[in-house]
């Protein structure tokens, strides 16, 4: 039986990773899109300096975000704005329906002035419940996830060492995390990294 996942409920059981990426402005390690607030927010408080949620429109270099609380965001890509879909990408590739999470400085206009976009990121825990060539079906608290095996790009972790594109030791019934791109509106997904036990 196929199930769509809706993004919020796939991201509501997203859990960190890390996988370790960098450019010249700072980490684009999709676990830094949920990097600590700074010192200087009250706890509990949202941090005024990120957004997440799902692209409704894009005007120009303007993003406009509903967020899964239905806040609504306005987030400006500038040139030297960071973006990842999978991997490093460029503003061409963002679409209408991406869900993303952001992290920038607040405008006096209220817009996000984005450093880095994480598209469609995912970062889920699982067992596996069978591997196919190029995909992984996981079971995702009670869900059924495909997982697209992507090639020169997907990797494997096993007992921590160093990421591999070997994923011959990923057995059904282990326990893997995996950090991705979520296809939006349906229960697939791209592979970025697989954590697990050989």
């Amino acid at each position: 039986m196929n199930q769509t996942l809706d993004r919020r409920r796939l991201l509501a059981t997203a859990a960190l990773g890390g996988v370790v990426g960098a450019t010249g402005l700072g980490s684009l390690a999709p676990e830094a899109a949920f990097a600590a607030e700074p010192a200087t927010i009250e706890p509990g408080a949202p941090d005024p300096n990120f957004a997440e949620g799902r692209i409704s429109k894009i005007s120009g270099n303007l993003l406009l975000v509903t967020g899964s609380d239905t806040v609504l965001h306005a987030i400006r890509i500038t040139d030297g704005t960071s973006l990842w879909k999978l991997h490093p990408t460029t503003f061409d590739r963002v679409a209408v329906g991406d869900g993303l999470y952001a992290r920038g400085v607040r405008l006096p206009d209220g817009t996000l002035a984005a450093d880095s976009v994480w598209l469609n990121i995912v970062n889920l825990h699982g067992h596996i419940a069978a591997v196919g060539r190029n995909v992984l079906h996981l079971d995702h608290q009670g869900r059924r996830i495909v997982a697209h095996v992507v090639p020169d790009r997907s990797a494997a972790v096993y007992n921590g060492t160093p990421a591999v594109s070997d994923m011959s030791l990923l057995r059904v019934g282990r326990h893997v995390q995996v950090l991705g791109a979520w296809h939006p509106d349906t229960n697939e997904i791209d592979i970025a990294a697989v954590y697990a036990a050989a």
